[in-house]
């Protein structure tokens, strides 16, 4: 049986989420210059599984699934949207990959609805439709532009997101959020893994710097590596258990369009840190983020209010 959803509850995490993953992701950049994408999942499993473990006696968590078949399911499902993504990257332009993965909203009404005949109302209609112009804006025309049948595949990982997000509500209700958390870097670090051991037994040709990121098998691992996966690790611990507890209150259909404010967030630090600015656009693609979000809590308000 679900509890009463929490929509504000859920609001406020995603909230901290966007600005923890916001920042974190940022450092990302200083990682891809010498190390590949498999052994960063690899390194980041590793440090936020022996983190999460440190934790167990201190703070009472409960690793061990109610359901292990359900937990299983949505960490590959999870794991498997984020291979999907990050492994686009290597042959579309990041502004096709990301607007692929921001469906995601569009996908949980879908399948909320159609599989499990959840009511989806015309404002969140409205506001799923402002968040992804919003989205679209952001990323700029080339978002569009040069769409081919390889770009269905960030549209896929954009699906299984969905999916695995529903599955946080549905399938796995009684699981702890620090179970799925575990189950969901499970997943990467073993992607992680194989992707590593296939590079070191077929090494490929890999560009310098970022750009080999994807293709770079293991190397051996610098102190400024350990340091930035470590703060990967530590932040995701937090951000990404925030994000899983909010899908856990709350309807995922609600909280999907919440997720939109991650690429505000992400800006903001990208100015902060490298004094990246933006476009007119592109502001006015995060006005329309805010919205989205503003009026989705506004009417989980008004229905908190009726009740």
């Amino acid at each position: 049986m679900q509890a009463p959803d929490k929509t504000l509850a859920a609001a406020g995490c995603i909230l901290i989420y966007a600005t923890i993953i916001g920042f974190t992701d940022n450092y990302v950049r200083l990682i891809a210059v010498e190390a590949g994408l498999w052994q960063f999942h690899a390194t980041r499993t590793a440090m936020a599984l022996a983190l999460l473990g440190l934790a167990v006696p201190f703070l009472g968590l409960r690793l061990r699934p109610v359901n292990g078949r359900a937990v299983l399911a949505r960490s590959a499902i999870h794991g498997t949207a984020m291979v999907i993504y990050f492994g686009a990257l290597a042959f579309l332009p990041v502004a096709i990959v990301a607007a692929g993965l921001f469906t995601a909203p569009i996908f949980v009404l879908l399948i909320s609805r159609f599989a499990y005949g959840h009511a989806i109302g015309p404002v969140r209609i409205l506001a799923v439709g402002l968040g992804f112009l919003g989205v679209i804006l952001v990323l700029g025309p080339q978002a569009l532009s040069g769409a081919s049948l390889a770009a269905v595949l960030p549209v896929a990982a954009g699906a299984m997101y969905a999916l695995g997000n529903i599955a946080t509500r549905e399938w796995c209700p009684q699981e702890s959020a620090e179970t799925l958390l575990a189950g969901f870097f499970a997943a990467l670090g073993v992607f992680g893994l194989i992707g590593m051991a296939a590079l070191a037994l077929w090494p490929v040709a890999v560009p310098a710097g970022a750009d080999g990121f994807l293709l770079r098998g293991p190397v051996w691992p610098s102190a400024g590596f350990l340091f930035w996966v470590f703060v990967q690790a530590a932040g995701s611990l937090l951000g990404v258990g925030l994000m899983i507890r909010a899908y856990q209150i709350a309807d995922a259909g609600r909280v999907s369009v919440l997720e939109y404010v991650i690429l505000p967030a992400s800006a903001f630090w990208s100015w902060m840190i490298w004094g990246e600015t933006l476009s007119v656009q592109a502001w006015a693609g995060m006005g329309l983020i805010v919205a989205a979000g503003a009026l989705i809590a506004l009417r989980a308000r008004a229905q908190a209010v009726a009740v």
